[in-house]
């Protein structure tokens, strides 16, 4: 077997990553992910129904961090141009969406961010409209500080990652002066009314592991942060997500160079559990790319496993019909959204 452990390279493709993904370690088969589907009659995946369109309005980001799967930063140019918002907002337009979740890259650094929003307000005023917002955007350039502002007048509900309650642990993972600039910009919805008990304006929280090794109990971790937070900074905030590091792109390369691959994929080999499996994300979401192109989910899109539909892989050419009895491509990765408690951009599944 070619040793992973020897690779320290920089990842140079998606095909590179499925590639390791599907590589021959003792009992890892490519296949073995849907072998365990088809152990829990799951397999072929379908969709339950469509309720979820995921966004990725660009990768350009302010921030650079270490486990982030879309390998953004600020030299990324990928931006989704007005013209396939549009055809996502035709999308929104004739199909009983639930809810759209806008993400990045830092979503808000798309120049048509702010008219794409209040598009869709405009469509349906009641729609669930998510905003991925990595809090330290709020801080980053004067045109950004009326966010919080601009989140409540557009009833946005904001889904922002914190990696822990503690600035070396926050800052290891995301960057020097991170933690001190996202506790100025939660005290900043605050002032809004985000998180803010009965004012209806949802601030959730999101916990990435820093190392690898799975996140604690949700609820647990849920309970800890909020104490923290709100004896040492007076925050306050709704519902803490814990999600699972999936092993693609800069955490990939993360596990590589430190040489905790194989032990990693054995413990979510180990940590497989069927009903996590049966409420996975990618079973009501629909990824769409910023070029339009859609997937199966985030972490497909960013290995760029276009959705099996051949007929609708383009948001321009959506087809309900198709895409929600297509079945969904599965590959060893996933087996981070179905581990223990299972993850999902919504916290745990099970």
């Amino acid at each position: 077997m070619k040793s992973l452990k020897a690779q320290h390279h920089r990842l140079s493709s998606s095909e590179e990553e499925i590639q390791i993904l599907e590589s021959d370690m003792p009992g890892f088969s490519g296949d073995r992910f849907a072998s365990e589907l088809e152990n829990s009659n799951l397999f072929p995946l379908k969709p339950t129904q469509i309720e979820v369109l995921q966004i990725n309005l660009g990768k350009m980001c302010n921030q650079v961090c270490k486990h982030c799967h879309v390998d953004a930063g600020p030299d990324r140019k990928e931006i989704m141009t007005r013209e396939t918002m549009k055809e996502c907002l035709e999308v929104i337009r004739n199909h009983e969406i639930n809810t759209i979740d806008l993400t990045g890259g830092a979503p808000e650094m798309n120049p048509d961010f702010r008219w794409f929003v209040e598009q869709v307000r405009a469509i349906d005023s009641e729609i669930t409209l998510i905003v991925r917002c990595n809090l330290t955007i709020i801080l980053a350039n004067p045109k950004y500080h009326d966010l919080p502002e601009f989140f409540k007048n557009n009833k946005i509900e904001v889904a922002s990652s914190l990696p822990y309650f503690t600035a070396m642990k926050t800052d290891s993972q995301r960057g020097d002066g991170v933690f001190d600039k996202s506790i100025k910009a939660l005290k900043l919805l605050n002032v809004q009314g985000y998180g803010v008990e009965g004012s209806g304006l949802i601030l959730n929280l999101v916990y990435n592991p820093s190392g690898a090794f799975m996140p604690a109990a949700q609820s647990g971790l849920e309970a800890e942060f909020k104490k923290r937070l709100s004896d040492n900074f007076g925050i306050t905030f709704n519902s803490l997500f814990t999600i699972t590091n999936l092993p693609i792109s800069r955490f990939l390369e993360y596990l590589l160079r430190s040489n905790n691959y194989e032990a990693y994929m054995e413990k979510l080999i180990e940590s497989y559990n069927p009903v996590a499996a049966a409420g996975v994300m990618c079973r009501n979401t629909i990824s769409v790319g910023w070029d339009g192109y859609l997937y199966d989910c985030d972490f497909n899109q960013m290995l760029e496993l276009k959705v099996s539909s051949e007929d609708s892989q383009h948001i321009r050419d959506w087809n309900q019909q198709s895409l929600t009895s297509r079945e969904i491509i599965v590959k060893n990765h996933c087996f981070g959204c179905t581990a223990g408690a299972g993850s999902s951009c919504g916290g745990t599944t099970a």
